[in-house]
């Protein structure tokens, strides 16, 4: 058996100095927060795959400018590891009639303060470590990410 690890993309979005996160429904865990993320789809890259979880996750229509990081981190409570690529970028067009994605409650910005009062809910630690590495100027040209179809 071959061992993969689950791929997955985020978006850093601040604006105003708030970062837009969701607030996602993880059952067992509760009310969790997180940058709007979510899976590598088979035949998209990864610039597409932001593009698309930020509209499924927040009703935001995303341009992704810079790369802020790749991150594998291994979640001890699912025994899974996950490769996330985070970028950075800004938001357009808002449509507040479209449907969320199951399982998001809202989609809000949120100051550098109620994200660190609300560690405790984050998602992972990768939250938090992305929006570090967005304050510390990490960024990398998105010409770096190559696709081929």
């Amino acid at each position: 058996m071959i061992w993969k690890p689950n791929v997955t993309v985020a978006a850093v979005i601040e604006q105003n100095g708030k970062y837009l996160l969701v607030e996602e429904d993880q059952q067992e865990q509760g009310v969790q927060l997180n940058q709007p993320a979510g899976h590598l789809e088979a035949g998209e890259s990864i610039i597409q795959a932001s593009i698309r979880e930020v509209l499924e996750e927040t009703a935001y229509t995303f341009i992704p400018q810079w790369l802020i990081g790749i991150y594998n981190w291994h979640s001890c409570a699912a025994d899974t590891t996950f490769l996330r690529f985070a970028l950075s970028g800004i938001v357009t067009d808002f449509d507040p009639n479209r449907p969320l994605d199951s399982g998001i409650l809202r989609a809000a910005w949120f100051d550098l303060n109620e994200i660190r009062e609300r560690r405790s809910c984050h998602r992972s630690p990768l939250v938090m470590q992305c929006i570090e590495d967005y304050l510390a100027g990490k960024r990398y040209p998105l010409e770096i990410l190559i696709h081929y179809d």
